[in-house]
Order: structure tokens, then C-alpha cells, then sequence
């Protein structure tokens, strides 16, 4: 599976950016997708997964209210909507394709693609 993120930019605190990651080459609808990031000098992070059916949905503390992840099965494509941005949420974001949410919760998954550099300034 190839994942491609993109929509990444410099933005302003309080500002929304919507990340997308389109998928290719395998069974898009068969995998748990997510978001995970990664900040300069800070290890990755686990920001927010969905399940298979878009239905179920996990998220880090640091980001519940403000990001949402969907994804759409027909266009093998999900999303990050980003709202109320922070300069801590700086980072370069990169989509992962996974078994389970409690893998991808764990830091457990199976492709990921290059990332897309987020930029929030104060």
C-alpha cells in the first residue's frame, strides 16, 4: 500500500488546515488508517485513527475537539481537519495504514507515506 499525505502549510494559531491521504495498491477498506506525528527533536506521536467502516474513531488527548479524522472508502482517501490549531501542533504529519486501532494506538502499523510539514505560528 502507497500513502501519499498532502494539504500541509504555515497557518496561524486558531487557524484549520485539512490534511488528505490517498492510498494506492492495496485494500484501502481492509486496513484501520490514522495519523501520526512527528516534531522536531520529539519522538512520533499517535494523533488519530478510524476503523475500516469510518465509524470508530481514537484520538490523543492533545488534539479531541479540534481534529477530526473521516475517511471515504469509494475515493481510497482519508482526512484531517485540523481546527483551533496550536504552535504546538507543528509538525510533520504522516498518514499510516495498520490491523487494529490498539496497533496504531501503540505505535504498530504496517505502510506509512511521506508526511506533510505543518506549520502554526503564534
Amino acid at each position: 500500500v502507497q500513502l501519499q499525505a498532502s494539504g500541509g502549510g504555515l497557518v496561524q494559531a486558531g487557524g484549520s488546515l485539512r490534511l488528505s491521504c490517498a492510498a494506492s495498491g492495496g485494500t484501502f477498506r481492509s486496513y484501520v488508517m490514522g495519523w501520526f506525528r512527528q516534531a522536531p527533536g520529539k519522538e512520533r506521536e499517535f494523533v488519530t485513527g478510524i476503523n475500516q467502516s469510518g465509524i470508530g474513531t481514537a484520538s490523543a488527548d492533545s488534539v479531541k475537539g479540534r481534529f477530526t479524522v473521516s475517511r471515504d472508502n469509494a475515493k481510497n482517501t482519508i482526512y484531517l481537519q485540523m481546527n483551533s490549531l496550536k504552535p504546538e501542533d507543528t509538525a510533520v504529519y504522516f498518514c499510516v495504514a495498520g490491523q487494529d486501532m490498539g496497533a496504531l494506538t501503540s505505535r504498530r502499523y504496517d505502510y506509512w507515506g511521506q508526511g506533510t510539514l505543518v506549520t502554526v505560528s503564534s
